[in-house]
């Protein structure tokens, strides 16, 4: 594969997908793309993409297939479902999963791939966000083979601040436990000292200026607090999705036996906002149950 001759399809069309595709067409890939509903594709297209009927028909027209869905089954589905991605995989090309999925599952899956077909399996989660990677600035955490890592560095140079091979398949969902570790808890705390400053008369808004620099300051701090203080709640991440990844995180803490009582605590935050019927919402909603204290 070259940079000039990489062809890519992504598989995903939702807020992070989208983002995807996009960042990837505005540095010159042939993209293809296909999604479950079929509607959402239509601004990709407007921007150069061609639409794909069947995962297999992504699969079987490009080089690389680029997942971003919602988690472990809905790619299970793309991948191996009816018209998926393995009836027309080889082993020249490559499967690059940048969902966030239970890292067993996402073991077995490669594996399963690779027999089927021969078509190598990379776990690339990300943070940063849809944000990120519109600029090209995602943090992406890796599980697969050095080789086949490498095979995808144009990917990697396109979408990446920073990418880093942290073991085999796995090892790159596991990297994103902990990092949903930080950052769901990290918003969980956002929230409460948004609603302190805002009881205690104190302007929210200034906050992240106020503390830029210090050790308190993060790219959460300043890109988060100023949405929490001004309730601009429009949607990055849901709360559903961060339940999702929490569950996650408490399966494999109790897989190694380790108990994380901080994270379970704030697990019960977001618990509680899908209990309130906000499933769907921002997790800068959090805000939202210090407001209602009185």
């Amino acid at each position: 594969m070259t940079n000039a001759g990489l062809t890519i399809g992504c598989a995903g069309a939702g807020i992070l997908g989208s983002a995807i595709a996009r960042r990837l067409l505005e540095c010159g890939f042939p993209v293809g793309v296909w999604n479950r509903d079929r509607a959402k594709l239509s601004p990709l297209i407007e921007l150069g993409a061609a639409p794909a009927d069947t995962p297999a028909d992504l699969a079987r027209d490009r080089d690389v297939v680029l997942t971003c869905v919602t988690g472990g089954k809905a790619v299970e589905a793309i991948v191996f479902g009816a018209d998926g991605v393995a009836t027309s995989g080889a082993p020249e090309k490559l499967l690059i999963d940048m969902s966030t999925s239970d890292a067993h599952h996402t073991r077995d899956m490669a594996a399963r791939l690779r027999d089927a077909c021969g078509m190598g399996w990379l776990d690339a989660p990300i943070s940063g966000g849809a944000p990120a990677a519109l600029e090209g600035r995602m943090a992406v955490m890796v599980g697969g083979a050095e080789a086949e890592f490498e095979r995808a560095r144009p990917v990697w140079d396109a979408l990446a601040g920073r990418c880093t091979l942290m073991g085999p398949n796995g090892a790159g969902q596991t990297t994103k436990m902990i990092n949903q570790i930080l950052v769901s808890c990290t918003f969980a705390v956002l929230a409460e000292a948004c609603g302190l400053a805002e009881k205690a008369g104190v302007e929210a808004t200034r906050i992240p200026h106020a503390l830029q620099g210090g050790r308190a300051d993060s790219r959460l701090l300043q890109e988060f607090m100023p949405k929490m203080a001004k309730s601009d709640f429009s949607l990055q991440g849901t709360i559903a999705i961060m339940m999702k990844d929490l569950d996650m995180i408490r399966d494999l803490a109790d897989t190694v036996g380790l108990a994380i009582p901080i994270t379970a605590n704030v697990a019960e935050q977001y618990r509680k906002m899908i209990d309130d019927g906000l499933a769907d919402r921002d997790c800068s909603e959090l805000v939202t149950l210090y407001r209602a204290v009185d």
